[in-house]
């Protein structure tokens, strides 16, 4: 019997049960090139228990990566990174809904044998200004309607990459797939570069409550700052504790640009802009606490709350995404 031909991309999924990514895997049944696409989902020893048979039709190859822990969800995601055969890995999330050709088009631009690719984001729901200040603070810079080309920086979750590339990292893997910026750190000194193809759509959930909009922005902002004074003298750590009080502004001029072409486009409910600097000023005091306490054990699991469940800390009338 012949084999079966290698899936084109592979999208790697970490979650705690199927329930959770259902409507991820739905938006990825309606993809145009399905049966080149190879689902690899990562979690404990329950997570084979509650798959759907149905809903996984169809795919060139469907795996079950089995962790101890999703914690730390970095190191599980590189197991799923390992387990897979396509040749392009995309590192997923429980929250992003690819639109009907994404994956095509992610297949077509990497056949130039770039390093990895940035699909152009929009904002699955976008009601909500305090959705509009973390989705353009995160991945603002990859608005779908920005121009596609050469980018300097990589998203650790929802970039896609060579997957030998990602596999030459040996054991740093693991810890690239971390939030933060180790990962572009990592392809940089090996002078990678990323490719922004805004045609490759995908919708980012995110949360949009006050209090968990606020506890998210502190915690994404002391867990990034955790992670350089891992690496960092004192002095340096002390340097960009006194910098971060100009980060709020620093952020609303270097999106001066999307906000333009977002609210060009209509999409920006009113009161945008004040929470993309109030969102900034959460993440800059998340910051300072970071360089001054270090790397704590805690934070993770708690951003792991937010990874996993973010629909559930989304504003009321966001789209079911299914």
């Amino acid at each position: 019997m012949s084999e079966p031909p290698t899936p084109s991309l592979g999208i790697i999924l970490a979650t705690d049960r199927y329930e959770t990514i259902r409507p991820v895997i739905r938006h990825l049944q309606r993809q145009t090139i399905r049966d080149q696409l190879e689902i690899v989902m990562v979690g404990d020893a329950s997570l084979p228990g509650g798959l759907d048979a149905a809903e996984l039709a169809g795919f060139a190859r469907v795996h079950v990566e089995t962790v101890d822990s999703l914690d730390p969800i970095s190191v599980a995601r590189a197991a799923g990174v390992r387990a897979a055969r396509a040749p392009l890995v995309f590192i997923g999330e429980t929250h992003t809904y690819a639109h009907p050709t994404w994956a095509e088009a992610l297949v077509r631009a990497q056949a130039d044998g770039r390093a990895g690719l940035i699909p152009g984001f929009g904002n699955a729901n976008p009601a909500s200004p305090l959705s509009w200040a973390i989705f353009l603070l995160d991945y603002g810079q990859w608005l779908y309607l920005m121009p596609a080309g050469e980018s300097g920086i990589a998203p650790t979750h929802n970039g896609a990459f060579r997957r030998e590339v990602l596999l030459d990292l040996g054991e740093n893997l693991d810890h690239a797939l971390h939030q933060g910026d180790h990962l572009t750190l990592l392809l940089q000194s090996a002078n990678h570069r990323m490719y922004f193809e805004p045609s490759a759509r995908i919708d980012h959930l995110n949360v949009a409550r006050w209090g968990p909009w606020v506890r998210e922005r502190f915690l994404g902002g002391q867990l990034l700052a955790g992670r350089r004074a891992a690496r960092w003298s004192w002095a340096r750590r002390l340097i960009y504790f006194c910098g971060a009080p100009l980060i709020p502004m620093l952020l609303v001029v270097r999106l001066r640009e999307v906000l333009a072409v977002a609210r060009q486009g209509g999409l920006l409910p009113r009161g945008t802009a004040a929470a993309v600097f109030l969102g900034g000023t959460v993440s800059a005091v998340g910051e300072m606490f970071g360089y001054l306490v270090g790397d704590r054990p805690d934070v993770e699991p708690q951003m792991m709350e937010f990874e996993l469940h973010k629909v559930q800390y989304a504003a009321r009338g966001a789209p079911a995404a299914g």
